[in-house]
């Protein structure tokens, strides 16, 4: 897909997902505009548009999309696993007002194409059995994430309704991540997800090195730029309304990822204690990469060592940020 000259808006460009994905497009020649709330950019974007706006108003919503062609919706509020366990509503009421308002306004100002990332998290529980798209309504989430999960499905609805159920449609899509990892990733231990927490702890040596939980939970992984690929292939189909996983398609063991992370940066003598006393999420996730596959010719292209690799190298010179 051709963003050369293109007016695109990343909603939440000082983010993770939003901060590769900005690069990205900026490689492109997209003419971008971004915005921040809290967190300044974590990189530099050139000639981009920068407005600090609360997206939970709807003001500020109309204000982020007016005059743009695509919009790829990353702002979001998120944490870890011990805030999700203690307050599941956390994740709720700031969501459903960024999601829904910027749907609204981006259909007002009349773009062409909105994406918005939802999560693996929504699936219903599958087992050791990887999940399909079409299974997403099959059941309920997760008990830890039913709040969370009901969220990401309710914008799903949204997006499909904006795309199919109106007048003058507008055409979206729906990206399911599963665990993506990488530089511009949260590393801050209270609100990190279990990859960047043990690649910070094995950087900075801790000792001993404490990983929630019994290691035993099995995750998909994806390194970020294969996940960016991923998702502007998905950005380029012409359904009007698509959905679509972007996941390696195989599970890691947290115990093999950590012991993955040790071995590529030579951390022979660590001290490795896991607390199965603190919270996780859930035992086993996995996804399904068939349809990226046959609709979008998409694989990732980073193995795991390599991915964890880069991401260690961007760590040791960056720093912890704190990113929300």
């Amino acid at each position: 897909m051709d963003f050369s000259g293109k007016k695109v808006l990343v909603a939440g460009g000082a983010g993770f997902l939003g901060t590769n994905l900005a690069l990205n497009l900026a490689r492109r020649g997209a003419h971008l505009r971004l915005t921040t709330h809290r967190n300044p950019l974590q990189a530099d974007f050139g000639g981009a548009e920068v407005l600090t706006l609360d997206l939970r108003d709807g003001a500020n919503c109309r204000r982020a999309v007016e005059g743009m062609d695509y919009v790829f919706l990353c702002a979001a509020h998120t944490s870890g696993a011990a805030v999700i366990r203690a307050n599941p509503l956390s994740h709720v009421t700031p969501n459903v007002l960024i999601n829904t308002q910027m749907l609204e306004a981006a259909h007002q100002a009349g773009v062409s194409r909105f994406c918005f990332i939802s999560t693996g998290a929504a699936y219903p529980p599958t087992g050791n059995r990887a999940v399909a798209e079409g299974e997403m309504f099959d059941g309920d989430p997760h008990d830890v994430y039913f709040a969370a999960g009901w969220m990401k499905r309710y914008a799903e609805v949204l997006c499909r309704t904006y795309a199919e159920k109106i007048v003058n449609p507008m055409p979206t899509v729906v990206v399911r991540p599963s665990n993506v990892y990488g530089p511009y990733d949260k590393f801050d231990f209270a609100v990190s997800h279990v990859t960047a927490a043990q690649i910070r702890r094995v950087a900075e040596r801790q000792k001993p090195l404490e990983v929630w939980g019994t290691g035993e939970d099995i995750r998909d992984l994806i390194y970020v730029d294969d996940f960016i690929e991923g998702l502007l292939a998905a950005f380029a189909t012409s359904d009007p309304f698509y959905t679509v996983n972007i996941c390696s398609g195989r599970g890691h063991s947290v115990r093999e990822i950590l012991q993955t992370i040790l071995a590529v940066d030579g951390f022979t003598d660590a001290d490795v204690r896991y607390d199965p006393s603190r919270p996780s999420t859930i035992p086993v996730r996995l996804m399904d990469d068939g349809k990226a596959r046959r609709d979008l010719g998409f694989a990732p292209k980073v193995p795991l060592e390599e991915g964890i690799r880069r991401t260690l190298a961007w760590y040791r010179q960056n720093g912890p940020r704190n990113r929300l």
